[in-house]
């Protein structure tokens, strides 16, 4: 059997590994900011009476997701603050961004807009979104 290395960012993991390590010498001079917009991963899955939708929001507090249901489209929007008295700090290596994020997802004329909810637990956001009762058949009589 023959075992190879595995990179799968090839020649884009290479760079960012020699990047880091040219900068490695400048630790705690350089500042960092990396407030700007991030996408949340978001799965939705179609059940028989309801939609539900899952994003992850880590770092987001409740009073800072917005979520709104306007002419059939769902907007989430929200932002991730940096923690107090982080942003003056100096780090060797900073990844986490912050700052704000919004998502729309345009929905079914199936959905019943009176009956959604949404919750927030340990990062994770969950909107459950109810389907409308399909009209039923009506027997019309001939006179």
């Amino acid at each position: 059997m023959l075992l190879t290395h595995y990179a799968p960012y090839g020649l884009f993991g290479q760079l960012n590994n020699e990047v880091n390590r040219m900068l490695a010498g400048n630790r705690g001079t350089r500042r960092v900011d990396i407030e700007r917009e991030w996408t949340p991963a978001v799965d939705i899955r179609e059940e028989a009476d309801r939609f539900v939708l899952v994003a992850d929001i880590p770092g987001v507090a409740r009073d800072n997701v917005d979520i709104t249901l306007d002419k059939g489209v769902l907007t989430i929007k929200g932002e991730r603050s940096a923690r107090h008295g982080e942003e003056d700090r100096e780090y060797r290596r900073r990844e986490r961004i912050h700052g704000a994020f919004m998502r729309q997802f345009t929905l079914p004329d199936t959905v019943d807009a009176q009956h959604i909810s949404a919750t927030v637990a340990d990062g994770v956001l969950e909107i459950v979104i109810a389907k409308a009762e399909k009209p039923q058949p009506k027997k019309i009589s001939v006179n």
